[in-house]
C-alpha cells in the first residue's frame, strides 16, 4: 500500500508542475511530452500497485490457519529508510516552491568558459557557464555545418536583437564567431552580476538558460560595457543595446565579445526568466 501511495506523490507532483508551469524550471518544454508519458505511467502503475496490495491483503486473510512462513525478509529499518529516500523528493516537490535561479548561483559556482583540457575525461560532464556550447552533442562535422549555418543567419543583419526564443542561438553564435560580429550591434535583456575582477562600469548580463532539462543548464551572456556613473546591483534586470567588440579578460586568459552599451534601461524581471534551446 506504501508503494501506491509513493506512486501516486509522484503522479501527482508531475501533474503539479505541469500545472503550475513550474516543470519549464526543469526541461526544455519541447520534451514536455516526455514527462506527459511519465506521468500516465506513474499513473497507471498506480492503480495497478493499489491492485496488487488488495489482492495480497485478500490472499494474507484466507491463508491465516496454513503453516507457511510470512516472515518479512527486509527489517523493518530498511524498509523505513528506503521508504522515506523515495518519499523525500515527493514531499519536498510538493510543499516547498521552487527557487529560480539567480546571481547567488553564480557566486557561488563561479563561471568560466568550458575548455577542452577540463572535458578530456567526459565531455559531457562540462559546466555551461557564459558561452553556450552544444558542440558535445554533435559529431564535429555536423556541429560546424550548424554553426555556419546559424553565423550567416545573423550576420545578414546589422542588429542582432536576442529574445527568449533565440538568446542561446545568437550567444553561441557570437562566441564562436566574434570578429564577423564586431561592430555590429546587439541588444538582449538579463539580470547583471557584478563581477569583482572587472572594471568599475564592466559587468555580466545573464540569463539563466537549459539546452534539454535541468542536468545541462547553465547561466549565459556577455560583458558589458556600461556608461560612466552607472551602478547597478546584482539581479537588477536590465535591457542592453550596443556595438560587439572583443577584450582580454585576465581570469579566462583569452579573448572573449563584450559589448560597449549605447543605450540600457531598467525592466522587470520577465515572467519566465529562463531561455531554451529551441528550434528557430
Amino acid at each position: 500500500m506504501i508503494r501506491g501511495c509513493l506512486l501516486m506523490g509522484f503522479t501527482f507532483l508531475i501533474m503539479q508542475l505541469h500545472a503550475t508551469g513550474d516543470i519549464s524550471k526543469y526541461i526544455n518544454m519541447k520534451y514536455s511530452y516526455l514527462s506527459f508519458s511519465v506521468m500516465f505511467a506513474l499513473a497507471l502503475l498506480t492503480i495497478v500497485q493499489f491492485r496488487n496490495a488488495v489482492k495480497e491483503d485478500e490472499g494474507s486473510d484466507s491463508c491465516n490457519h496454513c503453516d507457511h512462513d510470512h516472515s518479512v525478509e527486509d527489517t523493518w529499518y530498511k524498509k523505513i529508510f528506503v521508504y522515506t529516500v523515495f518519499a523525500f523528493p515527493v514531499i519536498t516537490g510538493i510543499f516547498l516552491p521552487v527557487a529560480t535561479m539567480d546571481s547567488n548561483i553564480v557566486k557561488a559556482k563561479g563561471f568560466h568558459f568550458p575548455v577542452n583540457e577540463e572535458s578530456k575525461g567526459d565531455p559531457y560532464a562540462q559546466n555551461q557557464f557564459l558561452r553556450p556550447d552544444t558542440s558535445v552533442y554533435y559529431g564535429q562535422d555536423a556541429y560546424d555545418k550548424l554553426m555556419r549555418k546559424e553565423k550567416k543567419k545573423y550576420t545578414k543583419y546589422d542588429t542582432l536583437a536576442l529574445n527568449d526564443t533565440n538568446f542561446l542561438k545568437g550567444m553561441e553564435t557570437v562566441y564562436n564567431y566574434p570578429g564577423d560580429f564586431e561592430d555590429k550591434t546587439i541588444s538582449f535583456k538579463g539580470f547583471v552580476y557584478n563581477d569583482p575582477d572587472t572594471k568599475k562600469n564592466q559587468l555580466f548580463v545573464f540569463r539563466f538558460g537549459i539546452i534539454h532539462c535541468v542536468a545541462d543548464s547553465g547561466v549565459y551572456g556577455m560583458m558589458v560595457e556600461m556608461p560612466d556613473g552607472v551602478k547597478l546591483k546584482d539581479d537588477d534586470w536590465i535591457t542592453v543595446k550596443g556595438q560587439i567588440s572583443e577584450i582580454y579578460y585576465q581570469p579566462f586568459k583569452t579573448n572573449i565579445p563584450y559589448v560597449k552599451v549605447q543605450s540600457w534601461e531598467k525592466t522587470a524581471a520577465p515572467k519566465e526568466q529562463y531561455v531554451y534551446r529551441g528550434n528557430n
